[in-house]
């Protein structure tokens, strides 16, 4: 079923969660592991991400330095029909930009309509490391609408070789995303929801929001986003702080702020389990605020634990 469809259909606040796949060579147990504690709770549908390849310079045996090409995580296709295949619950496995021509994503997608799997994240992804801009792909995409473009094509059946005719529809319901605190090379918010208009407009069902600490920053975002004329349903995305160094590491990653009331209450916590309680009642308290502001659901972050997700999904749905 299509998130939006899943969205109109619940008569109360959802709650979904994100996997990131594991490392090359890694054991898919782990993943198992991370989504059983929170099946109980029905989730009814599960965010996988994509990781692109990288570049690195690794010295020969005969002493000659090349670059290589390294692929750290798995993509999510075959994740997403492993999941799939051991649990009830919809998948939505993100599909990047980066690294990616339009021959590559045309093929991912192919096989993800084969699965059967009507739901994709569409991403334009960050830099790769080294680079201070996004360089897209030959034949790549620049920006996130014209993937979106991409699959609303395919949806119409239109397929880059047009001289393909009678092609079957595919039928993907798209998620995009939106930064409360404006994506951090936009110039100003005023232009970042411009941008984010553009996805929508080019046909993207619903947004999940970039993380988050201040509930304010999601509700201005939101009333911004519906004076641009965006209608669509907007989910704000939940990171519970895990560790203190999330404290600083969070915002040089992701360009959000920490409200001073939670770093106050990390740098005063005796132990990490101490943190990590404390993290879950700000998210629980941000949760509760959220869906009773009209949230049609709240995404969560996992990255890679999910015993904290549990006890605040236990608490708030």
């Amino acid at each position: 079923m299509k998130v939006t469809d899943i969205i109109k259909n619940s008569t109360s606040a959802l709650f979904s969660f994100e996997l990131v796949p594991p490392l090359r060579g890694g054991d898919i147990q782990k993943i198992y592991r991370a989504i059983e504690p929170l099946m109980e709770f029905s989730p009814p549908f599960i965010n996988i991400t994509f990781h692109r390849d990288e570049e690195a310079f690794r010295q020969r045996s005969d002493g000659i330095i090349e670059r290589v090409v390294v692929t750290k995580r798995p993509g999510s296709v075959a994740l997403a029909a492993a999941i799939m295949k051991r649990f009830r619950v919809e998948v939505v496995p993100h599909i990047v930009c980066g690294g990616a021509t339009r021959h590559k994503i045309e093929n991912e997608l192919i096989d993800l309509n084969f699965l059967d799997i009507e739901n994709v994240m569409a991403l334009r992804g960050d830099p790769v490391s080294g680079q201070r801009f996004f360089i897209p792909e030959e034949d790549g995409h620049r920006y996130c609408n014209e993937l979106v473009e991409q699959i609303m094509q395919l949806n119409q059946g239109h397929y880059l070789d047009s001289s393909i005719v009678g092609a079957v529809p595919a039928n993907f319901c798209i998620g995009v995303a939106g930064y409360p605190e404006k994506h951090y090379e936009a110039p100003n918010q005023t232009v970042d929801i411009e941008n984010l208009k553009r996805k929508v407009d080019a046909g993207a069902g619903y947004i999940v929001t970039q993380m988050f600490f201040d509930n304010e920053a999601f509700f201005h975002f939101v009333a911004l986003c519906r004076q641009a004329g965006i209608t669509v349903p907007i989910i704000p995305g939940i990171k519970p702080i895990s560790t203190a160094k999330h404290v600083e590491m969070l915002p040089r990653t992701f360009n959000i702020d920490i409200p001073e009331q939670l770093v106050q209450e990390i740098r005063q916590c005796k132990n990490s389990e101490a943190v990590k309680q404390a993290g879950i009642e700000w998210a629980v308290a941000q949760s509760k605020e959220l869906i009773a502001q009209g949230a049609p659901a709240v995404h969560y972050y996992t990255m890679g634990s999910s015993d904290n997700i549990r006890e605040i999904v236990k608490q708030v749905f």
